[in-house]
């Protein structure tokens, strides 16, 4: 075993270490029969509501990928981009380190349909910046909207969260601008990129945002039938939960997500919501995605052992004209 792969299996076990305790200390306090009331006690249309949010949440990520290659120059079709980026992204955001476990079912697709390892690099990175830019902005949004919450998470007076907010939404205006004046690669310090068309930026940035603003909105959805709480309180806890969880790469955000929201919002993070959420989100697209993703595959075998077949045909009948 190398030295990579040792670190690599240390760093998960140490975020599987910290998700089990952060779960540990949440659940603790709850009995089973608590936990079981406190989801039915979510009216229906809640959870309704909150798995449209989810579907829509999903729908923006499949925009990142066909954005992503529609910079590169190329075309897909969009149902194959769509079946792409759900599958790796509903199994990526449960297995943990999504860049690269997200990135690896995306290889097994893209490069059947004809797109290179080259390719497959630059849309991993250009939907990592996509992702950037969205919780950057809402985060931004969050700080100038609901300046009184995120100053008490950190620690800093009303004005000072407002200016941090300006200044969080100047980045992705930067970007906009940088991709509008800028022809050709930009180079920084030892390395250049090549910055997409300004009307692809602009959709990255809005793409990237309205996602999370959906995903807020299904946590929100959850929050609110313990009570009264504003959307923006929702995507403050959002913001921050989905923070820690790139910042630890524990999988699913296990413990991490349930944690942070609970902090944040102590009177309205009751475990039922917390855990309907969880289910809303990212248990039943893992369910659909590995559903699909062991369909695809078999379509994908069927026809390559059909055009093996058709090509072996094809080559007894030459030898056979040729004697």
């Amino acid at each position: 075993m190398t030295l990579k792969s040792i670190i690599w299996n240390g760093l998960l076990i140490a975020a599987l270490c910290l998700a089990f305790f952060l779960l540990y200390r949440i659940f603790e306090q709850y009995s089973f029969d608590q936990v079981i009331q406190s989801m039915r006690s979510i009216p229906l249309w809640r959870v309704c509501l909150a798995v449209l949010c989810a579907a829509a949440s999903y729908l923006c990520l499949s925009c990142f990928d066909f954005l992503a290659i529609r910079s590169l120059g190329k075309s897909l079709p969009y149902p194959k981009v769509a079946l792409a980026s759900f599958v790796s992204l509903s199994l990526g955001h449960n297995i943990g380190f999504a860049g690269l476990s997200s990135g690896a079912i995306r290889y097994r697709y893209y490069t059947r349909w004809g797109l290179t390892t080259e390719d497959m690099a630059k849309i991993i990175l250009f939907c990592g910046v996509t992702v950037g830019f969205g919780l950057i902005t809402l985060g931004g949004l969050a700080m100038i909207l609901n300046p009184v919450d995120a100053g008490r998470l950190l620690q800093i007076e009303t004005t000072s969260s407002r200016l941090f907010g300006l200044f969080a939404l100047a980045v992705p205006g930067i970007y906009a601008a940088l991709a509008f004046f800028v022809r050709g690669k930009l180079q920084v310090w030892r390395w250049s990129f090549q910055l997409p068309q300004f009307s692809i930026a602009v959709a990255q940035i809005a793409v990237g945002t309205i996602n999370f603003i959906f995903v807020s909105a299904c946590l929100h959805q959850m929050l609110s039938a313990f009570g009264h709480i504003a959307f923006f309180q929702s995507a403050t806890a959002f913001v921050l939960a989905n923070s820690a969880i790139l910042a630890t790469h524990v999988p699913g955000g296990l413990g991490v997500l349930e944690a942070t929201v609970a902090y944040v919002l102590p009177k309205e993070a009751s475990i039922g919501a917390l855990i309907a959420f969880r289910c809303v989100y990212f248990f039943i697209p893992l369910t659909l995605g590995t559903t699909l993703l062991i369909i695809s595959e078999a379509v994908f075998r069927r026809r390559s052992r059909g055009a093996s077949g058709e090509s072996d045909a094809l080559e007894k009948r030459a030898q056979a004209q040729s004697a």
